[in-house]
């Protein structure tokens, strides 16, 4: 959040990356580790739309925590896909326990068409695993024990989400019910 308020600032990545990284703002303990951090929150951040950029400054903390998980869908593909293949549809069927095991299968089956997926160590396989179901908590679209929450999406969020795309609903545990009332 104090990445995208300097954004809002600055109106310029670069700037606000460079400030980031000469004012230490994301606290990293080497300097690698800050200009890796800098970078990835700064390509995530500079996905979403100027609406959800401003909502993210002034929203709820529940709208800020959905709109840093639409960044992270944006960013990442895989992402994206867990949480609308396995996440939504395990909602969608009443099924809130996400298990180790679905990423499992998730990742076995992108792993067919992606080779670069099926090179991966088991040990890179579980820190991703392990890094995804934090993020997910951290956004809230599941529990610490890995229920699946489901969404509460303000009309503000709904309206800057649906101007960008709305497909960018079903990343959220909503009922298609939910998004064709929102659309309507």
């Amino acid at each position: 959040l104090q990445v995208a308020e300097l954004y809002e600032k600055t109106g310029d990545w670069q700037k606000t990356r460079k400030q980031v990284l000469s004012e230490n703002i994301l606290q990293a303990r080497t300097e690698s580790s800050s200009k890796r951090r800098a970078r990835e929150i700064c390509s995530r951040l500079a996905l979403l739309t100027k609406n959800q950029r401003q909502l993210l400054g002034s929203g709820s903390r529940q709208e800020q925590q959905y709109l840093l998980w639409v960044a992270v869908c944006k960013r990442y593909a895989f992402i994206r896909d867990f949480t609308v293949e396995i996440v939504r549809e395990k909602y969608l069927r009443m099924d809130l326990n996400l298990q180790r095991e679905d990423y499992g299968i998730f990742f076995d089956e992108k792993a067919q068409w992606h080779e670069n997926l099926d090179t991966l160590k088991e040990s890179t396989r579980k820190k991703l695993r392990q890094v995804l179901f934090k993020t997910m908590r951290e956004a809230e679209i599941i529990s610490q024990e890995n229920m699946i929450i489901p969404g509460l999406l303000t009309e503000n969020l709904v309206r800057v989400l649906a101007e960008d795309n709305p497909s960018w609903l079903t990343i959220f545990p909503v009922s298609d019910t939910e998004i064709n009332t929102w659309l309507s």
